[in-house]
C-alpha cells in the first residue's frame, strides 16, 4: 500500500528515464472542471512548467460530444482535444466510458498512461504523483489503482455502485480482489503493453472488466494501490446508478468461466415501464484492432 506523499517529482523525473507518459481525461461537458485540472498538470508536469524534462509528456483529452465549452476550454489550458468519434473510426461507432478510455490508448503515445476524471473538484497534482510512482520505481508493478476518502456532498455519499454491486460482485466471484480499496474509482495508471492486450467494456464496466483481465495476465500481486488523500465529485442521482450497476455486473459476469454472457438480458425495465439498455459491449485488444498503430511499431497507420 503506498501514498501519494511517498513520491516526490524530483524521485519521479530520476525513475523516469526514457519512459513517456499520458494524462487522459476523458470527458463529456465538463467545462466547470476540466480547465482546472488540465492547468493543474501542464503547470506542474509537463514541458511549459517548471522542469525543462516533464514529468507528464501530454495530456490528453478526449471529448465525447460535449455540447457545452469543454473542448475549447481545455485547449486553452494546454491539452490536445481529440473528439472520441474522430479515433479508430474503421472500428465502428461505440458509446460509453469505455469506449472513451479505449480510444484514449490509440490517441495517446505514452509507454505509461494515467486516467483522470474530468469532473474532479478536489484534483491536486498529488494524485499524478501518486498514479505514476509505482508504474516508474517499479518495473514489476502493472496497474496503479488510487484510493481515497469520497465526502458526502448534499447528504449524498459516493461510492454507493462500489459498496452496492461492485464489491460484493467481487467478493463473490474474485475474491482474490477484496483487496481492492476503490474498484471503480476513475484515477488509475497502467502500462501500455499491458492495455493493448485486454478488452474494455464500452459502459461502466470498464474499471470492472480492466481490473480482473489485468489481475490474470499480470498477476494481483502487481496491482498497486495508492492513497490519493481525498476524491469530491459531481454526484449521480441514486435511480441513475441501476444502469451503471447492471453494466458492473455484466463485465463480472462474462469473466466467469461457463457463464453464457450473450443470454444475459441486457434491458433494465422499471416498474412503471421505464426501459434502460445497458451499455455491456466490448471492445476488443487494441493490438488486435485493424487501424491502430502502437508508438513503437513503424507502422503508419493513423490512429483514425
Amino acid at each position: 500500500m503506498h501514498s501519494a506523499a511517498d513520491y516526490s517529482l524530483a524521485a519521479l523525473l530520476a525513475s523516469k528515464r526514457e519512459m513517456t507518459v499520458s494524462v487522459c481525461l476523458p470527458a463529456q461537458n465538463e467545462e466547470a472542471t476540466i480547465g482546472t485540472i488540465v492547468d493543474s498538470i501542464v503547470t506542474h508536469f509537463g514541458s511549459h512548467g517548471r522542469h525543462d524534462s516533464p514529468l507528464v509528456d501530454e495530456v490528453i483529452v478526449m471529448d465525447d460530444d460535449s455540447t457545452d465549452a469543454t473542448g475549447s476550454i481545455a485547449a486553452a489550458a494546454g491539452a490536445t482535444v481529440h473528439r472520441v468519434a474522430d479515433i479508430l473510426t474503421d472500428a465502428g461507432p461505440g458509446r460509453g466510458k469505455g469506449n472513451v478510455l479505449w480510444k484514449s490508448v490509440a490517441a495517446s503515445s505514452g509507454d505509461i498512461i494515467v486516467w483522470i476524471d474530468a469532473d474532479l473538484r478536489s484534483f491536486t497534482p498529488s494524485y499524478v504523483l501518486g498514479l505514476l510512482g509505482p508504474l516508474l520505481t517499479d518495473p514489476e508493478v502493472a496497474l496503479v489503482k488510487g484510493f481515497y476518502e469520497r465526502p458526502e456532498h448534499g447528504g449524498v455519499g459516493g461510492g454507493r455502485t462500489t459498496e452496492l454491486m461492485a464489491r460484493p460482485v467481487l467478493a463473490t466471484l474474485f475474491p482474490e480482489l477484496s483487496s481492492i480499496h476503490q474498484p471503480l474509482g476513475g484515477e488509475y495508471a497502467s502500462r501500455r503493453t499491458i492495455l493493448e492486450q485486454v478488452p474494455f467494456a464500452q459502459g461502466y464496466g470498464v474499471e470492472t472488466g480492466l481490473l480482473i483481465d489485468i489481475a490474470r495476465l499480470a498477476g494481483v500481486d502487481r496491482i498497486a494501490q495508492v492513497d490519493l488523500g481525498t476524491r469530491s465529485h459531481r454526484h449521480r442521482p441514486l435511480r441513475s446508478l441501476s444502469v451503471q450497476a447492471m453494466e458492473v455486473l455484466h463485465a463480472a459476469l462474462r469473466r466467469v468461466d461457463g457463464v453464457d454472457a450473450a443470454a444475459l438480458s441486457t434491458v433494465l425495465a422499471r416498474p412503471e415501464g421505464a426501459v434502460l439498455d445497458a451499455q455491456v459491449a466490448e471492445r476488443p485488444p487494441l493490438r488486435d484492432t485493424p487501424g491502430y498503430c502502437a508508438p513503437t511499431s513503424t507502422c503508419q497507420t493513423p490512429l483514425r
